[in-house]
C-alpha cells in the first residue's frame, strides 16, 4: 500500500505558475473519501520525490514504478503503518470507531488517555492480529489464512464473479440457509441445553452432503452468502479468543475487507458477541481501508513534517462512499458512517527544500 496506493493523482489546477520564486499548482490524490491537496513545481517533480509504501506491492511494483513515472518508493514495515495509521485515526478523526450490531450503528467514544491496549483486526488477503499497546508499541500475536482473499477467490471459482464489489452486491440477495446446516436442520428446533438457537450454523455449506444437487443447482446468491458468514464468523470468533488470552477489552477491525458492508460487519459482531456471551463488542473504523496508506504517509514525521501536520490536517463532512470508488453496501448506514475527508496542503517550497529539489 503506497502513502498513495489507493491514491489516484490528478492535476487540481492546470495553469501552474511561476510567482516570486513559488510554484504555482495541485496534485490532487484520492483516497477514497480521503484527499490529500499538494502544491508541487509541475508533475515533473514527481521524478525527484520519494514515496513512501507499505505492504507487498512496496516489493513487487516499486521497479514499474521507476520505470514507468520516475518515482522511488521507499518501503516501509506493514505491521507498523497498520499500527501507526490506526492510533492516528483514532486519535485525530472525530467519531472513527464505531459499533454495528443487528443493523444498528453506534458511535463509540473513545478517551485518547484510555486507548490503549486494544487488539486490532486487519482483513486484507489474511488476516492479522496485533496487540497494540502503545505509539509503535505492538505485537503481532495471530492471524488466520481464511480472509479477504479465501472469500474472493472461493467466491469467484463457485459464482463466477468477476468483481469482489461484485461478490458482495451478490450476498446481499443471498440466503446462507440454502446451503448452510443449521442447528434447527438437527434438532428440529433449539438446543437449549448449551445455549444453541434454531438458527446457529452447525455446518457451513453442509446441506449439500445430503442434497441431491449440483453446483449449478445453488443461486450464486446464496453461495455469496455462506460464504461471507462462514469467513466471517471465523475471523470474529479468532479475534475474540485472542482478545481473551491478552484482556484486551476493545477490539477493532479494519482491512479492505470489509469494505463498509453491513452484513460483514454485524456477522463480526455477532461471532464476538456469541463466544463472550455478550461481554465483547465488535468496534469498527470509517477509514477501515487505508490504515496502511495512512501510517506509511506518517512516517514523513521522520523527514521534519510532523509540526506541519498537526497544524494542517482539517477534517470534512460529509463524504458517503465507504471506500475507494465504491458503493455504499447494504442498508442506508445514515449519518454514523459519513466518511471524513482530510486536507493536507503543502507549501511548496517547504516541500521542495526537503527533497533538496531547485525551483
Amino acid at each position: 500500500m503506497l502513502s498513495s496506493s489507493k491514491l489516484k493523482p490528478s492535476l487540481c489546477d492546470n495553469s501552474v505558475s511561476r510567482n516570486k520564486g513559488k510554484i504555482r499548482g495541485q496534485v490532487r490524490y484520492n483516497l477514497g473519501s480521503m484527499v490529500w491537496s499538494v502544491p508541487l513545481s509541475t508533475i515533473a517533480v514527481l521524478d525527484r520525490l520519494k514515496f513512501k509504501a507499505t505492504g507487498g506491492g512496496a516489493y513487487k511494483f516499486a521497479d514499474m514504478f521507476k520505470e514507468r513515472l520516475g518515482v522511488s518508493i521507499e518501503k516501509e514495515d506493514e505491521m507498523n503503518c497498520l499500527v501507526s495509521g490506526a492510533n492516528f485515526l483514532l486519535k485525530a478523526i472525530h467519531h472513527e470507531a464505531f459499533t454495528h450490531f443487528k443493523g444498528q450503528k453506534k458511535i463509540v467514544q473513545i478517551d485518547h488517555n484510555d486507548l490503549f491496549p486494544y487488539l486490532l483486526v486487519n482483513i486484507g488477503s489474511g488476516v492479522s492480529m496485533i496487540k497494540v499497546d502503545g505509539d509503535g508499541k505492538y505485537e503481532r500475536v495471530s492471524g488466520t489464512n481464511v480472509g479477504g482473499g479465501t472469500f474472493w477467490g472461493l467466491g469467484r471459482l463457485l459464482t463466477k464473479c468477476k468483481s469482489f464489489d461484485e461478490l458482495l452486491e451478490l450476498s446481499q440477495q443471498g440466503d446462507n440457509r440454502e446451503l448452510d446446516k443449521l442447528v434447527e436442520d438437527i434438532y428440529g428446533g433449539d438446543y437449549s441445553k448449551i445455549g444453541l438457537s434454531k438458527g446457529t450454523i452447525a455446518a457451513s455449506f453442509g446441506k449439500p452432503i445430503s442434497n441431491n444437487k449440483e453446483l449449478e443447482d445453488y443461486r450464486p446468491e446464496d453461495i455469496s452468502m455462506s460464504l461471507l458468514r462462514m469467513i466471517s464468523n471465523n475471523i470474529g470468533q479468532i479475534a475474540y479468543l485472542n482478545a481473551l488470552r491478552f484482556k484486551l477489552k476493545r477490539i477493532l477491525f479494519g482491512g479492505f475487507f470489509i469494505r463498509g458492508h453491513a452484513y460483514t460487519m454485524d456477522t463480526i459482531s455477532d461471532a464476538v458477541h456469541f463466544w463472550s456471551k455478550g461481554d465483547a463488542k465488535a468496534m469498527f473504523l470509517r477509514h477501515e481501508g487505508f490504515l496502511g496508506a495512512l501510517g506509511a504517509f506518517m512516517s514523513y514525521e521522520k523527514h521534519g513534517l510532523d509540526d506541519l501536520m498537526a497544524h494542517q490536517f482539517v477534517e470534512r463532512f460529509p463524504m458517503g462512499a465507504p471506500s475507494e470508488g465504491g458503493k455504499i453496501h447494504g442498508p442506508s448506514p445514515g449519518n454514523l458512517s459519513d466518511k471524513a475527508s482530510i486536507v493536507i496542503d503543502f507549501d511548496s517550497d517547504m516541500l521542495c527544500s526537503l527533497y533538496n529539489i531547485e525551483i
